[in-house]
């Protein structure tokens, strides 16, 4: 993605902070709905640091200080993302009683943060190898 001025690059950095912060407020508003059994006790506390960590990990990438910082957070919030897409997977294809299509609505979201955020990565030179 190309931006045509500063003003739009922080737009959609904005915009981009708010939609990771709200994924995970939907997470855990969605892992509230699971029924009380260890296994999704488990996969749902899983899950919500996995979102959690995804929206504070794209926010501390914002305001990295070097192009290295950068491309350490993001990286960290590609990772994140994904075991949030992993998790979400998981309760697909266990059959837990859910709103299925919540889980659906939040695994689209969810490939489609992922998307973004290994693009700003792929985009971001890697920092060179410590010698």
């Amino acid at each position: 993605m190309s931006y045509h001025s500063k003003q739009e690059k922080e737009e959609f950095t904005e915009k981009m902070r708010k939609r990771t912060k709200q994924f995970a407020i939907d997470v855990i508003h969605f892992c509230d709905t699971l029924p009380p059994t260890q296994a999704c006790r488990t996969i749902s506390f899983q899950l919500i640091k996995a979102a959690t960590s995804t929206g504070a990990n794209y926010r501390a990438s914002c305001r990295a200080r070097s192009k290295a910082e950068f491309y350490s957070k993001i990286s960290i919030t590609v990772e994140e993302a994904d075991e949030s897409e992993y998790w979400l997977e998981v309760i697909e294809g266990s059959k837990i009683l859910c709103d299925r299509n919540e889980l659906k609505r939040l695994l689209t979201e969810v490939g489609e943060i992922l998307k973004i955020v290994s693009t700003a990565r792929k985009n971001s030179s890697a920092p060179p190898a410590p010698q």
